[in-house]
C-alpha cells in the first residue's frame, strides 16, 4: 500500500517537473527572444512548437505562406528546435553570398548523419568538408566538367537514351527509369570511368535505391525522426532508408575495390583513381593529411553519384512534362532547333544561338523548383542579420521557393513563362534570382555539368520526338502537382514520344 502511494506520488512529481520544464521553455522562447531581438515568428506551443501550423508534406509551401505574415527573416519551432527561415531573393542572397561564412555550415540532421556519418561532401563541415569539396571541384574539372570531354560523354549517352524511347514506338510509357539511367551514366563515367548498360541489375538497383531514398527523406515520418531520433526503429520509412544506404555502400565499395585492383598511377581513369593516387602520393611523401581515407572516398562518391543522378534526371522529366503540357511552347522550341541546327547533332556552342530553347530550360528549372528549401544550413557563429540576432548553431532554411517565385523578381512567378529569360529582342538574359543551384559556399558543385546535360539531353530529344499526353488525355489533364519528397519530382504519369517526320 505504502509502495503504491509512493510510486504514484513519484509519477505525479515527475510529471509536474516535466510540465514545469515545458512551461519554462515556452516562457523562455516567448519572452527571452524579445530581449535578444530575435526574428519574429508564430508563438510556439510547449513541446510541439509550431508543428500544428505547418503541413509536413508541403513544408516549403507552409513556410512561404508564413513569410507573407512575418517577413523575410522569421523563426519557427519544429518541436523544441528553433529554425530561422530566410525568404525572398534579396534576403537569401544577402545571407548565402554576402554573409557566406556566417551562414555556410551544413546542418547535420539525424537522417543526414545516417547517410554519411559526417564524412563526404554534402553532409559534412569543417576542414574535412573544405578539403573534399576542393578536391572534388578540381577533379571534376580535370575530367572535363563543362568542357568538350564531358560534352562527348553526354552526346554518347543521348544516343542510348534515344534508343530507349524509340522502343516504345510512340506508345505511352513512363520515362523515369530511362532518364535516370542516362543521367546516372554521365556521372558514373566520371566517378568510375565507365558507363553501365541500362539492363545491368546492380546499376538499376543503385539508381532506384537513390530515387527511393531521396523521396522518403522528405516524408513526414522522417521529418518527425529528425525531431525525435528515438523513433527511428519504429518507422518503416527509416528502416527502408537505412537498408538502401547500406546496400548502396556495399555496391559502391565493390566498384571501388575493383578499381583499386587495377589502379595504375600513370593512367588516371576516373574520380576514384584520382583520390587513390592523391592518397598514395601523400603517403609516399610522408605528408600528413588525415582527410584522404576510405570513408571520405566512399561517401564523396555516393554523394556525387546520387546528386548527379537525381537532380538532373528529375529536372529533365519536368522539362518533357512541360512540353507535353504546353505544345505551343514545344513547337517554338522545335522551330528554333530546326532553323538553327537542322538535323545535325546539337552542340553546346549552339546554345548562344538558341535563346528561346535556353529560356525554356531555365523556366522549367525555375517553375519545377525541385529543391524548395535547399539543404538546411547552420550559423557558424553568432550573427546580427537584418537587425535580428541569430545564435551560433541555429538551423537556417534558405527558402529557395521564395526566391524562384519572388513576385518582386518575376513577372508571372506561378506560370510557365519562358519570357522571364528573354529581353524585348528575344535574346537570352540571365536573372540573378535564378537560384536553382542555390548560392554561396554550398552552391551545387556540379552545376556546370548539370547545365550541359540538361541542354544536350533536352535538345536531342526534342529534335527527334514530339511529346504528347497519352491518347484520350488532354493537355489540361496532365498533373503538375509534385510528389512529396526531399526533391520535388513529377507525379508518375505516362507520355508519348512520337518520332518526328
Amino acid at each position: 500500500m505504502f509502495e503504491d502511494i509512493f510510486q504514484s506520488s513519484t509519477s505525479v512529481s515527475l510529471l509536474g517537473i516535466l510540465v514545469g520544464l515545458l512551461v519554462l521553455h515556452f516562457l523562455y522562447t516567448s519572452f527571452g527572444s524579445k530581449e535578444r531581438n530575435e526574428p519574429p515568428g508564430p508563438s510556439p506551443l510547449p513541446l510541439i512548437g509550431n508543428l500544428l501550423q505547418v503541413d509536413l508534406k508541403r513544408i516549403h509551401q507552409s513556410l512561404f505562406h508564413l513569410s507573407k505574415k512575418y517577413g523575410p527573416v522569421f523563426k519557427i519551432y519544429f518541436g523544441i528546435k528553433k529554425v530561422v527561415v530566410l525568404a525572398g531573393y534579396r534576403t537569401v542572397k544577402q545571407a548565402l553570398v554576402n554573409h557566406a561564412d556566417e551562414f555556410g555550415n551544413r546542418e547535420i540532421t539525424p537522417i543526414f548523419y545516417d547517410f554519411n556519418k559526417g564524412h563526404g561532401i554534402l553532409f559534412s563541415n569543417g576542414e574535412s568538408w573544405k578539403e573534399m569539396r576542393r578536391f572534388a571541384l578540381t577533379t571534376l574539372k580535370d575530367f572535363g566538367m563543362g568542357k568538350r570531354i564531358s560534352e562527348e560523354k553526354i552526346i554518347e549517352e543521348c544516343h542510348y537514351l534515344i534508343e530507349e524511347f524509340v522502343k516504345f514506338e510512340g506508345k505511352p510509357f513512363n520515362n523515369t527509369r530511362a532518364i535516370h539511367y542516362a543521367a546516372s551514366n554521365v556521372i558514373s563515367s566520371i566517378m568510375f570511368g565507365k558507363r553501365f548498360e541500362y539492363k545491368d541489375q546492380i546499376f538499376q538497383a543503385m539508381v532506384e535505391r537513390d530515387n527511393e531514398t531521396i523521396h522518403l527523406t522528405g516524408s513526414a515520418s522522417l521529418q518527425m525522426y529528425n525531431l525525435f531520433p528515438w523513433l527511428g526503429p519504429c518507422l518503416k520509412n527509416w528502416r527502408d532508408v537505412i537498408r538502401n544506404v547500406e546496400a548502396g555502400k556495399t555496391d559502391t565499395r565493390k566498384i571501388i575495390a575493383d578499381l583499386k585492383e587495377t589502379l595504375d598511377p600513370e593512367m588516371c581513369r576516373c574520380f576514384v583513381d584520382a583520390f587513390l593516387i592523391h592518397k598514395q602520393n601523400l603517403e609516399e611523401n610522408e605528408l600528413n593529411n588525415s582527410h584522404y581515407h576510405d570513408d571520405n572516398l566512399l561517401y564523396s562518391v555516393t554523394n556525387l553519384f546520387a546528386a548527379g543522378t537525381d537532380t538532373t534526371g528529375i529536372t529533365l522529366k519536368w522539362c518533357l512534362l512541360y512540353m507535353a503540357k504546353y505544345p505551343h511552347i514545344q513547337d517554338r522550341v522545335v522551330e528554333e532547333l530546326s532553323t538553327v541546327v537542322g538535323s545535325r547533332q546539337v552542340r553546346i556552342e549552339d546554345r548562344k544561338n538558341l535563346p528561346y530553347t535556353d529560356a525554356v530550360i531555365h523556366e522549367s528549372q525555375r517553375l519545377a523548383n525541385i529543391v524548395p528549401m535547399s539543404i538546411p544550413h547552420t550559423t557558424s557563429k553568432d550573427v546580427t542579420f537584418q537587425g535580428y540576432f541569430i545564435k551560433e548553431g541555429t538551423t537556417v532554411l534558405p527558402l529557395l521557393t521564395s526566391v524562384l517565385y519572388d513576385e518582386s523578381e518575376w513577372e508571372s512567378p506561378h506560370t510557365f513563362n519562358p519570357s522571364h529569360f528573354l529581353d524585348n529582342e528575344g535574346k537570352f538574359i540571365r536573372r540573378d534570382a535564378f537560384m536553382s543551384f542555390s548560392a554561396g559556399r554550398r552552391v551545387c558543385l556540379g552545376e556546370g555539368l548539370a547545365r550541359m546535360e540538361l541542354f544536350l539531353f533536352f535538345t536531342s530529344l526534342l529534335q527527334l520526338f514530339c511529346f504528347t499526353p497519352p491518347p484520350g488525355v488532354s493537355e489540361d489533364e496532365l498533373d503538375l502537382t509534385p510528389v512529396v519528397g526531399f526533391i520535388l519530382s513529377p507525379l508518375p504519369q505516362k507520355l508519348c514520344a512520337i518520332r518526328r517526320q
